[in-house]
């Protein structure tokens, strides 16, 4: 079976296609035989795409103001040139497509159909960087390819399960009624490491309580029982719980509302300042690229130690509000950029975490293979560094999803 992948960000399109030719899924990720990655802004005048397949790498120049050509230069790619892994378009069996917004209507992987487009659509005011783009891509592959099957695995997915007082906000009830809830994001990836962890530890996931720290550019912890999302920070939107690159993540709304009466704030200059201009960028004020803040905090810059400083601690709280949550702790999770590659966030993280018996290997911790155990060898509990493949995530969504409808 061959799937293809489309991962849509904000200013971003990642692909890849996978080639499954067992009769099961493979229990460890394959390489994609082909990989496209198109940057919308890597130019003020142009994008580029960059292929990779059969060994060879190659760039492309596109024009941004025409994002579905570009789309249509990257699927030619599979199927022309030195890149070419494919006879033709229409041996791809089935495409599937990262969507970050599905609302509470899905709760599981869905083949896109007339009614799923219009809830995504509907659902942009609450993703307005993500599911156009999202839409971008559905409507790309329906023109290019026709009618291959087409699935959207929903980010906040993973999350629906979630109990209704960790859903719920505490305004007026009416409010939930008309959709205003927690959501919850990144769940592809959390239910990803969650399923990834137990097959570490040889051990059933109905038996584990995790807390799955995703820490990237946007970062959340979810905290997983029995492999269901019991409780996450992010919520109705992206923009809450931890503090971010650019993004605020949790502060009093107040805040806002004073902003609103002293500053003539409106809508949009509040969103650009939450989003954009707050977080690590908001209190570094140079970056919001955590590696440049901890070289300028080894320098010596005050304001880079401060914006480390605030990060760690809003991470530590809420990793008790999710300890809380699942009442016990068997397994901790790093994973996404930063809890991938920064060995001193993690670090930093696990130092006030002892008094539950977690203890990190320092020299383990400092160069540490992915989907590895860091954990001290008199630590109580495993700690995990997990590289999150949302892409093959996705890829055996629709596997399975093609597999049912077959049976």
């Amino acid at each position: 079976m061959k799937i293809l992948v489309l991962n849509a960000g904000s200013s971003s399109q990642k692909s890849c296609l996978y080639e499954i030719t067992t009769q099961n899924l493979p229990e460890n990720p394959p390489k994609p035989i082909w990989e496209a990655t198109i940057d919308w802004t890597a130019n003020q005048n142009y994008g580029i795409l960059e292929i990779e397949a059969n060994g060879v790498k190659k760039d492309f120049k596109l024009n941004p103001e025409k994002r579905q050509e570009g789309i249509s230069k990257m699927l030619e790619t599979l199927s022309q040139g030195e890149t070419k892994v494919i006879e033709k378009l229409s041996d791809i069996n089935v495409v599937g497509h990262r969507v970050v917004h599905g609302g509470s209507e899905y709760s599981e992987a869905t083949f896109v159909t007339d009614k799923v487009k219009t809830i995504i659509k509907n659902l942009i005011p609450l993703a307005p960087n993500h599911n156009p783009h999202h839409l971008e891509g559905i409507e790309a592959i329906k023109k290019i390819l026709g009618d291959v099957p087409q699935i959207a695995v929903f980010d906040t997915a993973f999350h629906s399960q979630m109990p209704k007082e960790a859903a719920v906000y505490p305004i007026p009830y009416q409010w939930f009624q008309k959709g205003i809830r927690r959501y919850g994001f990144h769940g592809t990836s959390h239910k990803y490491c969650s399923q990834k962890a137990a097959q570490i530890l040889n051990k059933p996931l109905a038996s584990l309580r995790i807390i799955s720290c995703h820490l990237g550019n946007g970062a959340s912890l979810t905290a997983i029982r029995n492999g269901i999302s019991i409780n996450t920070t992010m919520g109705f939107t992206p923009l809450e719980g931890l503090m971010m690159g650019t993004r605020s993540g949790s502060i009093d709304s107040a805040i806002l509302i004073y902003l609103m009466q002293e500053y003539n704030f409106d809508a949009e200059k509040l969103n650009k300042m939450l989003n954009q201009e707050s977080g690590l960028k908001g209190i570094y004020g140079k970056s919001g690229d955590m590696r440049y803040i901890i070289n300028a905090m080894e320098q010596g810059d005050e304001l880079a130690q401060l914006a480390f400083d605030i990060y760690i601690h809003k991470l530590r709280c809420c990793l008790g509000e999710m300890l809380a949550s699942i009442g016990g702790l068997d397994v901790l999770v790093f994973t996404a950029g930063i809890g991938e590659n920064s060995a001193i966030i993690r670090e930093k993280t696990c130092v006030n975490l002892e008094f539950l018996g977690l203890k990190i290997d320092h020299k383990k911790n400092t160069k540490p293979t992915m989907n590895t155990d860091i954990s001290a060898s008199d630590s109580q509990i495993p700690i995990l560094v997990i590289h999150t493949q949302e892409d093959w995530a996705i890829a055996c969504e629709c596997w399975q999803k093609i597999s049912q409808k077959k049976s």
